[in-house]
């Protein structure tokens, strides 16, 4: 009971922590959510090198995180639109392939001789197999893209109604098209990938259900903030006319 309330605690900040992002993003910039948007896809790469259980699942430790990736996109197209999202979605792709590439040379670096214990375990941590890297990558890529294009198709079809719709249906089908690379690429001929997209992915879906609220709040709260900054404008425009 009590690891259970640790992980729910820790999805629940996480998912606040995304949704906050954007009331610092609209008060400092976009530049701010993509830098959280980097944030998160590095942390994701790093614990998801941990399997962990989540309830009668079996997942990696960097599911939440990786999760909350799809909920900040979600903001940037709801509240920025397709081009910001999109590029959000870009600069995380080049920090995962520069971290990729940084944590290899690290790796294959001779390690110190009175540190080789320190060294074996970094590279069990860090030392990522090609097929592993390439599928990170690759389905990254492609789900995040996915996941821009699919919210703003819901979007048009719905006449920019139904929030919740297009949160949810743009991301468990994106989260289904991660699963489904991540999975074959890394670990098909090895292991019964099957039995593991499906855990991913029902994991990853009682997530996306469970970030709607943030998404609304992130809304409102952004709206908030838009109209308290305009109130000062309209009370000084009132002061020259009167």
């Amino acid at each position: 009971m009590h690891e259970i309330m640790i992980i729910i605690g820790w999805m629940v900040c996480t998912l606040l922590a995304t949704t906050f992002a954007a009331i610092l993003g609209r008060h400092w910039g976009v530049s701010v959510l993509i830098a959280f948007m980097v944030t998160l896809v590095l942390a994701a790469a790093i614990l998801a090198n941990k399997l962990v259980v989540f309830g009668p699942f079996y997942v990696p430790a960097g599911i939440i995180v990786a999760s909350a990736t799809f909920l900040l996109t979600d903001i940037l197209s709801e509240l920025w639109g397709k081009e910001e999202a999109s590029r959000a979605v870009w600069v995380g792709f080049l920090a995962l392939i520069g971290f990729t590439l940084a944590a290899a040379a690290a790796v294959y670096w001779p390690a110190a001789p009175f540190a080789l214990d320190r060294a074996e375990a970094f590279d069990a941590i860090l030392g990522q197999t090609p097929r592993i890297a390439l599928a990170s990558i690759v389905a990254y890529l492609f789900s995040q893209h996915h996941d821009v294009w699919a919210f703003h198709f819901w979007k048009a079809l719905c006449n920019d109604r139904h929030l919740w719709l297009r949160n949810n249906a743009s991301t468990i089908v994106s989260q289904l098209i991660d699963s489904c690379l991540f999975m074959t690429i890394a670990f098909y001929g090895t292991m019964p990938i099957g039995t593991m997209i499906f855990d991913m992915w029902i994991v990853k879906v009682i997530i996306a259900v469970l970030d709607t609220p943030f998404l609304y709040l992130g809304r409102w709260l952004i709206q908030l903030y838009d109209r308290l900054k305009l109130l000062p404008r309209l009370a000084s425009m009132s002061g020259i006319n009167s």
